[in-house]
């Protein structure tokens, strides 16, 4: 088992698990990492988003010891949206654009990403319906890479 696997285990395990799976939404697919990044950067386009960035993490993690080089971050969003909610709620700044982690675990390819209503707590009832509306865009996107095995 991989150390970034056991950390969010040990994570799951203090925080308890009812909680925390409530704030990420997570799918492991059989496709490889290439494959499931191609998967989920099409399937954000096809549902309106934009992918704004890919930042590569493994390095840093690879300096720390971790064994690994496909770990990614794909940053989306909807530029008029995370403008309206930036410029509303500067408060969220620092959680935008949203972000998908997509890393390879053995033969396995995980996608996690915080759920948007984490969010919603930080706005106006009139603009919760956003993060109702990007939750369930992360699970079909995530159905759509799941499907693409």
């Amino acid at each position: 088992m991989s150390r970034c696997l056991r950390g969010i285990l040990s994570l799951c395990l203090f925080v308890g698990t009812n909680a925390f799976a409530a704030d990420l939404i997570m799918v492991r697919t059989s496709l490889g990492f290439p494959e499931a990044m191609l998967s989920l950067q099409t399937s954000v386009k096809e549902h309106g988003y934009k992918v704004a960035r890919v930042q590569r993490i493994d390095i840093g993690l690879t300096g720390m010891g971790y064994k690994t080089d496909k770990y990614r971050v794909v940053f989306v969003g909807k530029t008029d949206e995370i403008k309206y909610l930036v410029n509303k709620y500067p408060q969220l700044i620092p959680y935008l654009p949203p972000k998908v982690s997509i890393f390879a675990e053995g033969s396995d390819t995980v996608l996690v990403t915080a759920n948007p209503q984490l969010y919603s707590k930080m706005v106006d009832n009139q603009d919760r319906m956003i993060f109702d509306h990007w939750e369930s865009d992360i699970y079909s996107v995530f159905d759509d890479v799941m499907k693409a095995e």
